[in-house]
């Protein structure tokens, strides 16, 4: 069994995890992390990561970018591993993150879904096919008119997929308002789009002379991030030290 704490347990993810731990065999959530103690959790539920008193395996963050740098000393500290999984991380951050992980086991993913992350190797195998066919790239993400940033980092992260196959060729463009001219071969164009209640969807477009391949992945609940966080955290628990992704969960599947 592995005993995980939830880093923003009351957040919208945290109460997601925390229903879907309740039906695991094999992963338990025994304390909760957050400042907003507005529900009544069936954990005890602490201000901060240094304040929980109870033995547990690995932690699963879903809080702000602020909440990290904090939640990286104490898991430094007492050497517990770490699902991060909350984004908009600046570069000081990043790089807390590549030294926390000498000391400690860290997972983090721009995404948390097996499908997500089943995409971005297909987003590579697709792209060594058709870049030299002279086909154009263009990625197209939407997500809830709640959500902070824009582009998501899981469209980042799926260009980043089509760029290391190009071996880093490419620039990305966010927008081409600012500009006239033939969209250049050598781009990457990166759209966001907001609105409603969309939980998630993300669209790589190949488009060619006279065919277009799309590949596309549409997230119909939050529940499929969850999912793939506690078979993260089952995944982490007692790994040695070092940066650790999605691919490696899937691969022990």
């Amino acid at each position: 069994m592995t005993k995980v704490v939830m880093h923003g347990c009351n957040g919208h993810m945290g109460r997601v995890i925390t229903d879907l731990c309740k039906n695991d065999a094999d992963a338990t959530i025994v304390a909760g992390v957050d400042k907003f103690k507005g529900i009544d959790n069936e954990y005890p539920v602490y201000d901060s990561l240094a304040e929980v008193d109870v033995d547990y395996d690995v932690v699963i963050d879903f809080s702000t970018a602020a909440a990290v740098d904090g939640l990286l000393d104490v898991c430094e500290k007492n050497g517990k591993p770490v699902v991060l999984c909350t984004t908009g991380l600046d570069d000081k951050m990043l790089a807390h993150v590549d030294s926390a992980c000498k000391k400690v086991a860290i997972l983090r993913s721009a995404n948390m879904s097996l499908g997500i992350n089943t995409l971005f190797d297909l987003c590579k195998k697709a792209t060594q096919v058709f870049a030299d066919a002279g086909f154009d790239i263009e990625i197209v993400e939407k997500h809830h008119n709640q959500k902070l940033d824009a582009p998501s980092g899981t469209a980042l992260a799926l260009a980043d997929a089509c760029n290391d196959a190009l071996d880093e060729k490419y620039e990305y463009c966010y927008g081409r308002a600012d500009r006239r001219e033939k969209r250049p071969k050598n781009e990457i164009g990166i759209s966001a789009v907001r609105g409603g209640n969309i939980v998630g969807e993300h669209e790589v477009i190949f488009a060619g002379l006279d065919e277009v391949i799309t590949i596309k992945h549409t997230a119909y609940s939050k529940s499929v991030f969850a999912k793939g966080a506690v078979e993260a955290a089952k995944f982490l628990a007692g790994k040695p030290a070092g940066l650790y992704d999605m691919k490696e969960v899937i691969a022990e599947k």
